[in-house]
């Protein structure tokens, strides 16, 4: 069964998560386009904790992002749902790995394990293509934003096609049983995106992160994502890596969420 609660955020922003299973407090905080709903197998594959995944802002009841919109704020959040709920683990997927990683350089976890966290390390990130999608958004195109941003991005696995099979897909996304949820979520995608770009560095501000953390990926992953986790590694003082096998982008939320949880969990149990 899962439970719906509130927690209010440093700015007085709600932030609305859902809760389930029994133990130690986990925060699970969603990348770009996916909400607290779209964790519910991995929340599941994991019974020994107590699991709250945030809909961060932008989503479902919490708060906009409003015109103060950084990291900052979301780490806020993310500490406001630690607090209510007593929780000193997280995991974070994609954006929100990188909402993670800022929220334990500004408090330490006992714990955080981050799947694909969405950190530039100098350059690696290929972000030319925000523009462009903001600009199709705001004309009332966000079948061709989706477009970009899926043809840009590499994420979705397929090979690489033109742009006229990413507008099937496009259309496919925004009409399928997630489309609303997807069309709603897009506005919040120029913020966080844009966030990836201004905290893109040499990586040597996580070195300062003193939690101990398990950074995964997958074998599916595009090169530009996979190969932040062993770069992070390497700069972070307790950090570790693992490269899960037939695992893309998605696979917390969608594709292999119980394999992914079975690393955190294994993670989580093990003596530091």
């Amino acid at each position: 069964m899962t439970d719906m609660d509130v927690a209010v955020s440093a700015d007085g922003t709600a932030i609305s998560f859902r809760s389930t299973g029994q133990g130690p407090g986990l925060v699970v905080v969603p990348g770009n386009n996916r909400r607290a709903h779209h964790y519910e197998r991995f929340m599941q594959a994991l019974p020994r904790y107590r699991v709250h995944a945030l809909d961060r802002r932008g989503r479902g009841a919490s708060g906009p992002q409003g015109p103060a919109y950084s990291i900052e704020r979301e780490v806020d959040d993310v500490l406001a749902v630690a607090a209510a709920t007593g929780s000193e683990l997280l995991f974070g997927h994609s954006y929100g790995g990188l909402i993670a990683l800022h929220t334990v350089l500004r408090r330490p976890f006992s714990k955080l394990a981050a799947y694909d966290p969405g950190v530039s390390l100098d350059g690696s990130f290929d972000l030319t293509w925000l523009p462009d999608f903001a600009r199709l958004l705001a004309a009332g195109r966000p079948h061709a934003a989706m477009a970009t941003f899926t043809k840009r991005t590499g994420l979705v696995p397929i090979p690489p096609a033109p742009l006229a099979v990413h507008y099937g897909l496009a259309y496919l996304l925004l009409r399928g049983k997630d489309g609303a949820d997807t069309l709603a979520m897009m506005p919040t995608t120029p913020g966080e995106i844009g966030e990836i770009a201004r905290l893109d560095s040499d990586g040597s501000r996580y070195a300062a992160i003193t939690t101990p953390t398990l950074l995964l990926t997958g074998t599916k992953v595009p090169a530009y994502i996979r190969e932040v986790a062993p770069r992070l590694a390497a700069i972070m003082p307790d950090a570790r890596c693992s490269v899960l096998p037939d695992a893309d982008h998605n696979a917390p939320d969608l594709n292999r969420p119980s394999l992914v949880a079975a690393h955190v969990d294994a993670f989580l149990t093990a003596r530091s």
